[in-house]
Order: C-alpha cells, then sequence, then structure tokens
C-alpha cells in the first residue's frame, strides 16, 4: 500500500518565500544606479537577493592586510544571471525532456520540479542570512572600500575610514562568507545529479539473504559518470567566484556543502532512497532481513507503482 500526502504545506512554503523575495526586490535600501537598473530589466535577480535588504555585520580590518588586498573585478566570470541559467534554468530543462522522453506521467513531473524549486528558494535565503550574520570582509575588500588617506596601517579599523560613493559596492564587501554562487550551483546542479542517478537507477540495492551491496547497474561507468557530470558544472562556477577574488576556498567549500545539503534534504523528502532497489525482488523473502524489512517493503512497493505508472526510477510517497 502507498500512502498518500498533501503538498498543501510545501505550496504555502513555497508562495510565500516567492512573495517575499518579490517583496525584497520592490524595496531594496540601497537606491544606486546599477540596482535602479537590475530593478527595471531583471527583476527576478532582485527577487533572488536578500542583499538589498539588510546591511551586513562590519568586521574589523587592517590595510595591510594581504587576504583583502586582491583587485575589485568589475566584470565576473560568471555573473549572476549566467548563475541563474546554469544553476536555476538548466536543470529544470533537463528534468522535464528526461520525463518528456520517457513519457513519464505528471505526477513524475511534479515530483521532479517542486523539491527542486523548493530547494532553489530555499538555498539562497539561508546564504543570505549567513552572509549577513558573519560579515566576513571578501578578499578585494580595500579595492572596494577606498580608505581615506592618512588611516593607520597597522590599527584595526572599521568601515568609517572607507571613501566608497557606491554604498551597494561597499556593503557587498562584507558578505563573503559563504559564497552565494557556489551554494547556488551545487543546489541547483547538485539536485540534478542525484536525480538523474535515481532516474537511471546508477546505484541499486541487491538483497540476498541478510546481506545487502550497493553496485553499479551492468557495471556501466559511463552513465554514473553522465549523471554526476553536473557537479563539475558545479565546480567550475565555484572556482569562478575565487578567480574573480569575490571568495576564498573557505568560502566556496562552505557554500557548495550548504547548497548540496540543501538539494539532497529536499531531494529526499520526495523521492525517499536514491539507492534504489533492483526490480529484480518480487520473489524476495523480506521475512530473511528484517533488520531492512520496512525499506525493503516501500522499494517492492514504490517499484510496483512505477512498473505500473509507467514511471521510472525511486516515486515513493510516504
Amino acid at each position: 500500500m502507498i500512502l498518500q500526502r498533501s503538498y498543501a504545506s510545501d505550496y504555502i512554503g513555497f508562495i510565500s518565500l516567492f512573495l517575499g523575495y518579490t517583496y525584497v526586490g520592490s524595496h531594496p535600501i540601497y537606491p544606486t544606479t546599477e540596482l535602479i537598473h537590475l530593478q527595471n530589466n531583471i527583476q527576478l535577480t532582485c527577487d533572488l537577493q536578500l542583499v538589498f535588504t539588510a546591511r551586513p555585520f562590519h568586521r574589523l580590518f587592517t590595510l595591510h592586510d594581504t587576504r583583502i588586498s586582491f583587485p575589485h573585478a568589475e566584470h565576473e566570470r560568471v555573473p549572476l544571471g549566467q548563475a541563474l541559467l546554469y544553476s536555476l534554468a538548466t536543470p529544470m530543462i533537463v528534468m522535464t525532456i528526461v520525463n518528456l522522453l520517457r513519457r513519464a506521467p505528471a505526477r513524475n513531473h511534479h515530483l521532479s520540479l517542486m523539491p527542486f524549486l523548493l530547494a532553489m528558494i530555499l538555498t539562497p535565503f539561508v546564504t543570505e542570512v549567513i552572509k549577513n550574520a558573519v560579515g566576513r570582509p571578501r578578499p578585494d575588500l580595500l579595492a572596494r572600500c577606498i580608505p581615506a588617506k592618512g588611516t593607520p596601517t597597522d590599527k584595526l579599523v572599521g568601515i568609517e575610514v572607507c571613501t566608497q560613493d557606491d554604498d551597494f559596492i561597499l556593503q557587498d564587501g562584507w558578505r563573503s562568507f559563504p559564497s552565494g554562487h557556489s551554494s547556488f550551483a551545487f543546489c541547483g546542479l547538485g539536485y540534478l545529479s542525484l536525480w538523474l542517478c535515481g532516474q537511471a537507477k546508477v546505484f541499486v540495492l541487491r538483497q540476498k539473504g541478510e546481506e545487502r551491496s550497493a553496485v553499479v547497474v551492468r557495471g556501466d561507468f559511463i552513465k554514473a559518470m553522465v549523471c554526476g557530470s553536473p557537479l563539475i558544472g558545479a565546480i567550475l562556477i565555484a572556482v569562478s567566484r575565487t578567480q574573480d577574488y569575490r571568495h576564498d576556498v573557505w568560502d566556496v567549500s562552505v557554500g557548495a556543502l550548504l547548497g548540496f545539503a540543501i538539494g539532497w534534504w529536499s531531494y529526499r523528502r520526495y523521492w525517499y532512497v536514491y539507492r534504489v532497489f533492483d526490480y529484480d525482488l518480487g520473489d524476495a523473502n523480506v521475512s530473511q532481513a528484517p533488520a531492512y524489512q520496512p525499506l525493503l517493503q516501500r522499494a517492492l512497493c514504490c517499484s510496483a507503482a512505477n512498473r505500473g505508472s509507467g514511471g521510472g526510477g525511486e516515486v515513493w510517497t510516504g
């Protein structure tokens, strides 16, 4: 028996976060020319950025600190628009195409996209809250700050010594940890990788008596590499942030872990197990493995449901 559940709370949560971002995007506190241009042309970008609503914590710094003395890059290797394309639009397009090619039912489209969108709207929220609370200086802080002449170089100083006219560029100098690009990329592309592994049944769980082992289906290493390839894109996006001197290795590493963790958590809420049981378990004796009985029963129910609905993979709604 497959349990049915209501997704009302998920829709309410998603709509609440989306409306919150919409309000954020239309009520910025940094009315710079650049921000006004962003509002008029790419409102969605503003909606996803909490950096427009709260000032970060300003940690003290010294002018001789080489860790924050890197140049400020005017043009980023992966600007925000491209990050949205690679991390948000691309996974949605790939999942939709795969489901269409497999002639999956409409329910599979919902179970594929809903947890993805929830993760993608939750990740920037968590990331920006941490950014503003930590207030870690970026590697290019001094170039953003433009300290006033006569500022002592051997003493701790604060934001009051900065002469930067653009308040957005200045405030953003204290939003280094964790990396937003990294968390967003690893959430979106990491989720896509998990989803592809599940749909292609890259890992299966075989049961023989009381023994269990995870193996690659038919030894298909190429399939595993293709399903894991989105993570390479996420790594390249994260590395680009260090090349632009927007973040250091700790910023992008923690951002990557944060984004992937949220993506994995959201995926597991809808797709119960990403290491699915092989479908050749119809005659398995569940009583021989009581320790795995609940999980095995769920997988068998999932397997039967997918065969009956024409879907593939590991749909489980219990």
